[in-house]
């Protein structure tokens, strides 16, 4: 996973060249030129994924989490994206939608990862949103709108800038994040038709060579285009941003048959997320019950694995923990090699008080599945409710240490730490989890406060110290004179991120 790990106040500043007022916008080049370089594609797409972040839109979910970004970059690796680094990501809401961002950030929403009837259907949206940004079909919006969405791209980029740079209210900042926000999601800069075929071309190609039925694109929009032809008065957010028409539709079906017919069963990650979706969407837990029990009684039918999984997740919900362990240890019993039953199982146990048991539940896991993300996260969360920081801050630490790490990751160490009264090393991760929002100040507000500990080792001032140094050099110079060139690691998609 990527993560850009600096403050804008950082990077947008080499996109005027130090402009500080409205006229001053970037230079955006010729028609024959990019618009953006990649650089400040990332920046865009960062910032709007960081304003989702902020005010609470995404889907905060371990295991949802990693699916869903398993499943992106299975088709990254067969698309022609060239090296380009992506990042996926669910966003809490019912709406049918899925927007693609520049720098490779693609957002789909839980509203559509339901609609979706099988993995394929899923894996075509996501394939035709790599195409997208793979294509720069964002950047060619912007020159085929003769201007107007130049102009106002330019003015959002230079509103940010100014505030970076200048005394400007942080309202500014927030104003031009949510209007880029605005233009990327809402549909302001609709793709062009031929952007469309283009995107679903490729895309199929993405798809097929990644194992999936290359009608899974064509399908799930066709059943998109049914559904407003039922209902004209409410039009999927989807086809509201990616307008379709029966003539695309059978463009792409045409596509679809050119590759070798695919029969594949979903995945269980699959089910079991639309499952974890599905027990979230209601809004009470008892409707979440009742929904299980309801459509088990109308299928009549044995329900499949997936099905048992999101009746027990409800009951969890419900705070009917013991009735729900039981139904998650049958589940795992047949289902040795789903990391995600077992995690359920010894949260269940917890949540029903039975706390030595669930941490055997998770120990064994965990050497089934070692430095397994969200195995390891929901067992040191377990540890902390368990009273035993100290083992939950040992193995964060080790799977952090191997594996680059989200804001919530870096945050929960920070708390495991805290909790074992490792006060100077909880400091040292709250600052790397500001890092991670791009929030360098407060990052080294966070190191000043570790520094100033008195029983401080010589190692660990002498990390601190080195940390806060480097973290200084990228300060504007507005707030530090020496200031250096950032250079992005395209190794592992980090910049400046501290060994924790």
């Amino acid at each position: 996973m990527r993560h850009l790990l600096f403050s804008l106040s950082l990077i947008l500043p080499m996109l005027a060249q130090g402009a500080t007022e409205p006229s001053d916008l970037p230079d955006i080049g010729s028609p024959s030129d990019s618009v953006f370089s990649s650089a400040q594609e990332e920046q865009i797409g960062y910032m709007v994924l960081k304003q989702l972040r902020d005010t609470g839109q995404l889907l905060s979910d371990p295991e949802v989490e990693e699916y869903i970004q398993n499943l992106g970059q299975t088709l990254v690796a067969n698309s022609n994206a060239g090296g380009e680094d992506f990042e996926f990501f669910v966003v809490n809401d019912s709406k049918i939608n899925a927007f693609a961002l520049p720098g490779g950030y693609i957002g789909v929403n839980s509203g559509l990862i339901l609609a979706s009837e099988n993995e394929s259907e899923l894996a075509g949206v996501l394939a035709h949103e790599i195409a997208h940004v793979t294509q720069n079909h964002i950047e060619r919006r912007i020159f085929d709108s003769q201007g107007s969405s130049l102009a106002a791209t330019a003015a959002i980029l230079a509103a940010i800038i100014i505030s970076s740079t200048t005394d400007a209210s942080a309202s500014t900042m927030q104003g031009g994040i949510l209007a880029i926000q605005g233009l990327a999601i809402q549909g302001q800069i609709n793709y062009t038709r031929a952007n469309e075929y283009e995107a679903d071309r490729i895309g199929i190609g993405t798809l097929a060579a990644s194992g999936f039925d290359p009608y899974g694109m064509p399908s799930f929009f066709a059943k998109l285009g049914k559904t407003n032809s039922r209902a004209p008065g409410s039009i999927p957010e989807f086809l509201q941003t990616h307008p379709s028409s029966s003539a695309r539709i059978a463009e792409s079906s045409n596509r679809a048959a050119r590759y070798q017919a695919v029969t594949r069963d979903d995945g269980v990650g699959y089910r079991l997320t639309q499952e974890r979706i599905r027990v979230r969407s209601f809004r009470s837990a008892n409707e979440a019950v009742a929904y299980y029990r309801n459509t088990a009684y109308l299928q009549g039918v044995p329900p499949d694995p997936a099905w048992v999984y999101g009746s027990a997740l409800a009951l969890l919900r419900a705070g009917k923990a013991n009735q729900a362990a039981d139904i998650f240890r049958e589940l795992q019993v047949e289902n040795e090699n789903i990391i995600d039953l077992h995690s359920a199982y010894g949260q269940a146990l917890m949540a029903d008080g039975r706390t030595e048991k669930a941490l055997a539940v998770f120990q064994r896991a965990a050497n089934l599945f070692p430095r397994n993300v969200p195995l390891t996260i929901r067992y040191s969360q377990v540890l902390m409710m368990a009273g035993q920081p100290d083992k939950a801050h040992e193995i964060l630490l080790d799977l952090l240490n191997n594996i680059t790490p989200t804001p919530d990751q870096a945050r929960l160490i920070a708390m495991a730490a805290n909790s074992a009264g490792d006060v100077a090393e909880s400091y040292y991760y709250m600052s790397e989890y500001y890092v991670l929002n791009g929030l360098l100040p407060q990052a080294i507000q966070q190191l000043n406060l570790a520094l100033q500990l008195p029983d401080l080792n010589e190692f660990q001032r002498a990390r601190f110290d080195a940390r806060r140094d480097e973290l200084r050099e990228y300060l504007p110079k507005e707030q530090e004179k020496k200031k250096r060139p950032l250079q992005k690691d395209r190794r592992d998609g980090r910049v400046g991120l501290g060994r924790f």
